[in-house]
């Protein structure tokens, strides 16, 4: 039925949420603001790292430029990277079974280049992926559709046989703003049931990914 996955990277291939909403939480920490996980979820979940560091910057009332802001969040996120950052259950059976299957697999991150490269190296899972879209190759981040417009040129296959998998609620309206189907794997947070009754089909796991598109096949 499909041929072509647009993944989503954090939060459905690499488990990276708690890793930014840890580094949010160092970050407000020294300002002495509590940030807690439901904040997180609530507001910056599924959100480029621009546009994340604004929001915080604005809302804490933070005294530091949007630079020196992103300097810091990426300095402890190099700790994290280091010492590795573990995929989502589930992604070698699913990226495995699409392999073999044919399908054109194509990543559209929020995250810059260089550190989804070295996320998907470093977990060694890059060589299945067929197409990479990153945040700064776009103008208008998710909830906007640009990232899976731009994802989606890039492979020959008509939206209606693609299918987006996505984490957050932003990135779900990026999908269907798109008019690419999408189905929901929620990681921190549960999408509005409003968001979750216009998917292709629910899963609570990329496992429930393999098994619907392996009866669909």
């Amino acid at each position: 039925m499909y041929q072509s996955i647009i993944f989503d990277m954090d939060g459905i291939i690499i488990n990276s949420e708690i890793v930014s909403y840890r580094m949010y939480q160092e970050l407000l920490d020294q300002y002495q603001h509590d940030f807690t996980l439901s904040d997180y979820a609530q507001n910056y979940s599924g959100k480029n790292g621009r546009q994340n560091m604004e929001n915080l910057i604005k809302n804490y009332q933070l005294p530091l430029s949007l630079e020196e802001g992103l300097d810091f969040v990426t300095a402890i996120e190099e700790q994290f990277i280091q010492t590795g950052i573990e995929t989502m259950p589930g992604v070698y059976e699913l990226l495995s079974y699409l392999r073999d299957q044919n399908y054109e697999i194509s990543l559209a991150s929020s995250s810059t280049r260089d550190r989804a490269v070295k996320l998907l190296t470093d977990n060694n899972i890059i060589d299945f992926f067929d197409h990479l879209t990153f945040g700064p190759e776009i103008s208008h981040g998710k909830p906007a559709p640009d990232i899976f417009l731009l994802a989606h040129s890039k492979t020959q296959i008509p939206k209606d046989k693609t299918l987006v998998i996505e984490d957050s609620e932003a990135g779900l309206q990026a999908a269907f703003a798109a008019g690419i189907p999408a189905i929901c794997v929620p990681d921190m947070k549960k999408p509005s049931q409003e968001l979750l009754d216009q998917t292709a089909f629910k899963a609570n796991s990329l496992t429930d990914v393999l098994t619907i598109l392996q009866s669909k096949d």
